[in-house]
């Protein structure tokens, strides 16, 4: 039915889609030790094998990322920071993909339906336009 509908008049060029992901940025490597046969091996410590991350936001088109922002590592996903996520997304949009808002297609938003995704962030989607 939505392939049907995209021959008749075409949205998928209008589909923004994010999500969040954990990415490692120090990710030590392992040290193996290798011994001669008849000695016995030396004991080391392992190294901290989940390393340091940051929680990357990112939202993508079919023509590819649209915007990005890496959150710091103390910082956490909340209502505000979200709706100041989609402001900077609704500016990157305006400069990235001018085609987008020069016609009079509105652009269609999939996001998941995490806590700050939801209620609130409907009506300041609305005075996004």
């Amino acid at each position: 039915m939505l392939l049907a509908r995209h021959k008749r008049k075409g949205f998928l060029h209008r589909i923004v889609t994010g999500d969040e992901k954990w990415i490692r940025y120090h990710n030590p490597n392992k040290r193996k030790s290798w011994g001669s046969p008849g000695h016995a091996s030396t004991l080391t410590a392992k190294p901290n094998i989940h390393g340091k991350k940051l929680m990357l936001f990112i939202w993508w088109d079919q023509l590819g990322v649209v915007y990005y922002e890496l959150l710091k590592s103390n910082e956490a996903i909340t209502e505000a920071l979200y709706r100041t996520q989609l402001m900077r997304l609704s500016r990157a949009l305006k400069e990235k993909r001018t085609h987008s808002y020069s016609r009079h297609d509105k652009i269609i938003l999939l996001h998941n339906n995490a806590r700050s995704h939801v209620a609130p962030i409907k009506t300041y989607l609305e005075t996004l336009k």
